[in-house]
């Protein structure tokens, strides 16, 4: 396995991050398969697991239907050669336009490919409280896609 710099998963990383926070902003998850390798693997514990970018093209737009409006702030990340391993909220928006938070964490394990590219992508998250976060969300006035 090819090792890369530093600076190269990390950057990929940062576009990792902005290119979900461009997909929330359109509402068009398909985008997000482009930052995954032709081959690549994404396990999603809950959903799923899914090989190749368009197997995880088809998920996340699938996925994401009911709640595309979702974004996804990173609280913290660490890096260990390619791997990136990162706390990121998952969070809606506040219904009512207020401050009020509605998020669950997720832990998610990525591994570099090269060329801005990921070969593998792992999500951990508690569905449980996904579900009441969900629950709480729409209760509020959320609507779901």
């Amino acid at each position: 396995m090819k090792s890369f710099t530093r600076a190269e998963v990390e950057a990929a990383f940062r576009s990792f991050v902005e290119v979900g926070d461009r997909c929330a902003e359109s509402r068009d998850w398909s985008p997000w398969a482009d930052i995954h390798s032709e081959d690549g693997l994404w396990v999603e514990h809950h959903l799923g697991t899914y090989q190749g970018r368009e197997a995880i093209r088809a998920a996340i737009v699938e996925v994401m239907k009911p709640v595309p409006m979702m974004y996804f702030p990173v609280d913290w990340f660490v890096i260990e050669g390619n791997r990136v391993v990162s706390y990121i909220w998952q969070q809606m928006p506040d219904p009512k336009g207020g401050d009020e938070v509605y998020r669950f964490g997720n832990v998610t394990i990525l591994e570099y490919a090269g060329d801005g590219l990921w070969s593998y992508q792992e999500d951990i998250y508690n569905p449980n409280e996904a579900n009441e976060m969900i629950k709480r969300w729409l209760a509020a006035g959320g609507q779901l896609g």
